[in-house]
């Protein structure tokens, strides 16, 4: 039995180069303006995404708790005193950005809540 005329000799040849080239086009055009990525890139944007979302509400949480601290008005002025690139340490050894269920400070929040105690009027 014989198969279809597109399937044999130089026509075969023509059809599986056409496959490949547009395969390959496709893959190009998918991740070069479609948006596709890589499963590793998913996941670090992903990261990314839920750690911008995290110290996005802890930030002002931590402000909150700086400011009900007994001695709020002492350490605004320490904080302001404070120069700008060791803001962040300061509020992270003043504890204002430590967390229930861990025992350590979270920096990305602690700059953030520098940042945002810096720009409080007074």
């Amino acid at each position: 039995m014989q198969g279809p005329s597109i399937l044999q000799g130089d026509s075969l040849t023509r059809l599986l180069q056409g496959a490949a080239v547009g395969a390959v086009a496709t893959m190009f055009m998918g991740f070069y303006w479609g948006g596709w990525v890589t499963g590793g890139t998913a996941k670090e944007m992903a990261q990314k995404s839920a750690t911008v979302a995290l110290v996005a509400a802890l930030a002002p949480i931590c402000v909150d708790k700086f400011q009900q601290s007994a001695e709020a008005v002492t350490n605004m002025t320490e904080l302001k005193k404070t120069s700008s690139w060791q803001q962040s340490s300061f509020i992270e050894k003043g504890g204002w950005a430590t967390f229930s269920g861990s025992d350590q400070a979270n920096s990305s929040v602690a700059d953030a809540c520098a940042i945002m105690l810096g720009s409080l009027k007074n």
